[in-house]
């Protein structure tokens, strides 16, 4: 789904992160050091944003290159699933966010969950396990695998958090405008096949 040039800039990115994490040789260092330069000025070019902020963004991490973890909680209750507006495009999206090191993630649903919702929850069952590239979320970064989590609600009530300005359920037949960087609609769609359909096996790509 994503770019051409998106995917060959991040994967010459993880090619000179992973390098330089591993090389020992001073004249191999340089050379990952200008792939690094060159994906930058890849992304760079195609976005227009500022090469430093580009590097800050993009290549400034360290250690073996692996994806991001994204984790989304699928929250039902009367056949509605529960969704927050997010305050950073006033757009709607599962609960959820990047993983937490330290906490599973049927524990970083929770948490999300009670941040940005105010409900309290407990994990089930893993739904979805989504390689975001495959997706028609806008062009990112990172790439990113996005783990989808139902969860049944133990109490709480509905509140805003410090990232999100409402909450509300909402039928298959009337979602609101989806924050497309965080869930798309055929994912919103696949939720509500496993909840009318509990047998549908884990889905991933």
């Amino acid at each position: 789904m994503e770019p051409k040039w998106l995917t060959w800039a991040k994967e010459l990115q993880a090619i000179s992160q992973s390098g330089l994490t591993y090389t020992k040789d001073v004249y191999d260092k340089e050379r990952f050091e200008e792939i690094r330069r060159i994906s930058t000025e890849m992304m760079a070019h195609q976005t227009g944003m500022d090469t430093e902020k580009i590097k800050a963004l993009f290549a400034n991490e360290t250690g073996y290159a692996t994806p991001k973890v994204d984790i989304r909680a699928v929250v039902f209750k009367e056949n509605k699933l529960l969704m927050v507006k997010e305050k950073s495009d006033g757009k709607w999206s599962l609960p959820g966010g990047w993983g937490d090191i330290g906490l599973s993630p049927g524990e970083v649903a929770v948490k999300e969950v009670k941040e940005e919702s105010g409900f309290e929850v407990e994990p089930v069952k893993l739904l979805a396990v989504f390689d975001k590239k495959r997706h028609p979320h806008p062009p990112s970064a990172y790439h990113t695998y996005k783990l989808f989590i139902q969860c049944d609600i133990t109490g709480g009530n509905g509140i805003e958090g410090v990232e999100t300005s409402d909450v509300g359920f909402f039928p298959e037949n009337g979602l609101p405008p989806l924050s497309l960087a965080r869930n798309t609609e055929s994912q919103i769609r696949m939720a509500f096949r496993h909840v009318n359909n509990p047998d549908t096996p884990v889905y991933f790509d």
